[in-house]
């Protein structure tokens, strides 16, 4: 379809007036037609619709047919002794009209004559016709008009670059722990199953067991979350399972004797017992990393080392806290047995973890994805994946959670749904747990959280998709979300206590009840985004952490913060066992937020 540059005519200089002329077609009486110029014209139209089609010009296409048929409709079927009868006057009539049209729209220089036309046997379709699809744009100097041709090794070679490129992006990020601190987190691993051991000892003397039962009973720890799973990255904390057998109790000898074990040594400092979370559990740092204890117990005398609790044996007749507690470290292992590639899956997971983080949608307790949330869907992508590149199966998830047809939940195996939770029916994004065919991830998800999660899937999607972009860069994909320029009105949170122990345990509670604010700032203003960062106020001489929640833009609703205040300050003084600390909550513009 290159005739726009051979031909004759030139496009700026045409008759407005032209596609008024397609309508006069039909009374032209084209009964002189031969075979061949019926078919020459046929085959030349047929050409121009598929054209359009593939340049996306519908519409033309359609009118292109739609003159097709009134042509069609025009010609006469007549004998071919009435065709010879009336053939001098009608080609007579034709000639006259057809150089009239040709008069109206040709350049003055390049006429044909009527014996040009006639003695050619060519309708004039070949030269009107043309008319019909509007030519390409002209080409710039610089504009190459040959195609380029289709080579897979590019892809090949841009899908390989885009690779290297995202694995020296997690380096310079400082994803990869050092060898010195992998020998510390060890370390501290091997030291609290010692302090474990030592622990079920004394509890069970103290429950009076007989001597052999006391020879033999056993605890364990076992690591989970990202450093279960390897992807951990540099300060990252430790999620460690104590699992003990069924005469140590949670109330007594978990929160209280071995709390006060742990307390006594040197190595462990800021300890805390978090009992009114959903999964109980203590949080203290030994040797200076953060550990995050919850506790379970099995219906046996003695734990192995590396007891395997996806053995159904092992969670026979379990309560319903050692369950919950149990679930997580049931998820991590039951995943790494069933991804065909963990080195893949543990730099796509970091990468993917780091991008939550950088784009503020990552935290359960301020309603966004956690990390068993990431879990799940990056190894629902690499299983529908295996063998695609760290490249190529980052692309599939944004592509394949962009447009995700929530509240599907979403499964790694085909028929885990047996039973549907109540609940879960009205959750906006409803992930089933791998190890368990009846639950699911717990999730604070609400609306306003759904679609800034969302948002950020279908932004890493549409800078992902195109391969071959030339100034393409990691560090776009995971810049950090500008909520200052997103936002002009802030909800701020202040929390405080006197000193950082009571402290951690009071954001820790603040933070368990933030889906109560977060919703009822919903219902007032409509939107809200709860940026999970914590912020210190560093013109105040007392221990505090600041959040700063983003409300919806151009919003003339008056927020009575003081009402709000008060409401979710009976929420948080409900329950809580210590001394509460203080907390202030305030409206600013974005121009007020510290530097």
């Amino acid at each position: 379809m290159w005739w726009w540059y051979t031909s004759s005519f030139r496009w700026p200089e045409l008759n407005l007036s032209l596609p008024w002329s397609i309508f006069r077609w039909p009374a032209l009486d084209l009964s002189y037609w031969s075979v061949e110029s019926v078919i020459q014209w046929n085959l030349s139209l047929v050409d121009d619709v598929v054209w359009a089609l593939i340049t996306g010009l519908e519409s033309i296409a359609l009118v292109a047919l739609l003159c097709y048929f009134f042509l069609c409709c025009g010609l006469k079927t007549e004998s071919a002794q009435q065709k010879k009868s009336k053939k001098t006057d009608r080609r007579s009539n034709f000639g006259k009209r057809f150089l009239s049209s040709c008069m109206e729209f040709q350049s003055p220089t390049s006429r044909p004559t009527r014996n040009d036309v006639i003695l050619n046997h060519h309708p004039p379709f070949p030269i009107i016709h043309r008319f019909l699809l509007p030519p390409p744009p002209l080409p710039s100097p610089s504009t190459v008009l040959l195609p380029i041709p289709f080579n897979p090794s590019l892809f090949f070679t841009m899908d390989n670059q885009r690779s290297i490129s995202l694995l020296q992006f997690m380096v310079d990020e400082g994803l990869l722990p050092s060898a010195a601190e992998e020998d510390k987190r060890q370390n501290v691993i091997r030291k609290l199953k010692q302090v474990v051991s030592s622990w079920i000892k004394k509890v069970a003397c103290l429950h009076q067991l007989p001597e052999h039962q006391i020879a033999v009973t056993s605890a364990t720890i076992l690591s989970y979350g990202s450093y279960g799973l390897g992807v951990h990255s540099s300060g990252s904390d430790i999620d460690a399972l104590c699992v003990a057998p069924f005469f140590a109790s949670i109330a007594e000898d978990f929160f209280v004797v071995l709390h006060d074990m742990l307390k006594r040594r040197p190595e462990v400092s800021y300890i805390h017992c978090v009992k009114s979370a959903k999964v109980p559990l203590m949080r203290f740092k030994f040797e200076g990393v953060s550990i995050d204890l919850p506790y379970a117990r099995l219906n046996v005398l003695y734990v192995p080392e590396n007891v395997d609790i996806l053995n159904p044996f092992f969670m026979r007749n379990i309560d319903d806290t050692s369950w919950k507690s149990l679930s997580g470290v049931r998820a991590n292992k039951y995943i790494l047995h069933l991804v065909p590639n963990i080195e893949k899956f543990q730099c796509m997971l970091r990468c993917l973890k780091l991008w939550a983080k950088r784009r503020g949608v990552y935290g359960t307790l301020l309603g966004y994805l956690g990390g068993v949330h990431m879990t799940v869907l990056a190894a629902y992508v690499l299983l529908r994946h295996p063998d695609a590149t760290l490249n190529a199966i980052i692309m599939n998830f944004f592509q394949t959670f962009a447009f995700w047809p929530w509240p599907t939940p979403v499964m790694l195996q085909e028929g885990m749904l047996t039973v549907i939770d109540a609940i879960e029916t009205r959750s906006f994004m409803p992930i089933f747990l791998p190890s368990s065919r009846y639950e699911y991830c717990h999730t604070n998800i609400t609306k306003s959280t759904f679609f800034r999660i969302r948002s950020e899937f279908l932004r890493g999607y549409d800078m992902t998709k195109d391969i071959l972009k030339p100034d393409f860069l990691w560090d776009n994909v995971f810049e950090p979300f500008p909520y200052s320029k997103r936002y002009s009105q802030f909800v701020k949170i202040y929390l405080s206590s006197p000193d950082h122990y009571a402290l951690a345990e009071w954001v820790g509670w603040v933070k368990s009840r933030f889906r109560g604010l977060l919703v009822h700032l919903e219902v007032t203003q409509g939107f809200c985004d709860p940026n999970p960062t914590e912020y210190v106020d560093s013109e105040k001489t007392e221990p505090n952490v600041v959040f700063y929640w983003g409300l919806q833009p151009n919003k003339k609703n008056f927020l009575d913060i003081d009402s709000v205040k008060g409401e979710f300050m009976k929420i948080i003084k409900n329950g809580y066992e210590g001394s509460p600390g203080k907390m202030e909550m305030s409206i600013l513009f974005a121009s007020q937020l510290p530097n």
